[in-house]
C-alpha cells in the first residue's frame, strides 16, 4: 500500500470517527498511559493566586491528589469541589494535599474558590499541558455564565476542557490510585477510604 494511500485511509477513518486527523495523529505519537506504580510526571502551572505552584514541592513528601475536572461553575465540577472542600479537614489529618485542574484561568479559579469557599488549591492548564502529561484526554473549551460569591453574573471562556480523572501519588512519587470515571460527589469519599485503607499498611 502506497504512503499516500495510507495517509489518505487515515483520513478517512478520522472523518468517520469525528477526530481531526492531526489530532489522531497526535493521539498516536503522545499518547501518555499512566499505570498505578508509575513514577508521577513532574510539572509547575499558575495557581488560583497566579502564583507558580510545583509539583516537586510536594509530590515525594505527602500524599497528592490531583484531579483533572472539566470546568469552573459546572454542575458535576461543583459537586465534586464542594464534596472535596467538605472532606479537606479529615484529609488534611491525613497529610494529605489536593489540587484541582482544569482549563480555566487562574482568575476564573479565583472567582469559583470564593464563590464555592473552596479550601484547595486550583491549577490552571489552559493548553492542556499538565493534562498530557498525564494521559488525560482534552478538547476544546467553552463559554461559560455563572454567578459569582456576590450573586452577580459572570461569563467567561475557557481555552479547553479535561476529561476527569482523578490520580492519588504516593509518598514513594508513583501513581498510587487512578480513576477514569469519576463520579463527581463520591470522589473525595473514595479518596478518603482508598488513603484510610493505604496508611494502615
Amino acid at each position: 500500500m502506497t504512503t499516500n494511500l495510507i495517509r489518505l485511509t487515515a483520513f478517512a477513518l478520522a472523518v468517520a470517527l469525528g477526530t481531526p486527523p492531526a489530532a489522531a495523529e497526535d493521539k498516536k505519537d503522545d499518547s501518555v498511559e499512566l499505570k498505578v506504580g508509575d513514577v508521577a510526571p513532574t510539572f509547575q502551572l499558575r495557581d488560583h493566586a497566579d502564583k507558580a505552584w510545583s509539583s516537586s514541592d510536594r509530590v515525594g513528601k505527602k500524599w497528592v491528589v490531583i484531579y483533572f475536572y472539566p470546568g469552573d461553575f459546572t454542575p458535576g465540577c461543583i459537586r465534586q469541589a464542594d464534596a472535596f472542600r467538605d472532606a479537606m479537614t479529615k484529609l488534611a489529618e491525613s497529610g494529605v494535599e489536593v489540587v484541582g485542574i482544569s482549563g480555566d484561568s487562574a482568575a476564573t479559579h479565583d472567582l469559583f474558590r470564593k464563590a464555592r469557599k473552596l479550601n484547595f488549591t486550583l491549577l490552571a492548564d489552559p493548553k492542556g499541558a499538565a493534562a498530557k502529561q498525564f494521559g488525560v484526554p482534552f478538547g476544546p473549551g467553552a463559554t461559560v455564565k455563572a454567578k459569582d460569591a456576590d450573586g452577580k453574573m459572570i461569563e467567561f471562556k475557557r481555552e479547553g476542557t479535561a476529561a476527569r480523572w482523578t490520580f492519588v501519588v504516593g509518598k514513594d512519587g508513583k501513581i498510587a490510585y487512578k480513576n477514569i470515571k469519576v463520579l463527581p460527589a463520591e470522589d473525595a469519599k473514595k479518596i478518603a477510604e482508598f488513603i484510610a485503607e493505604a496508611d494502615k499498611k
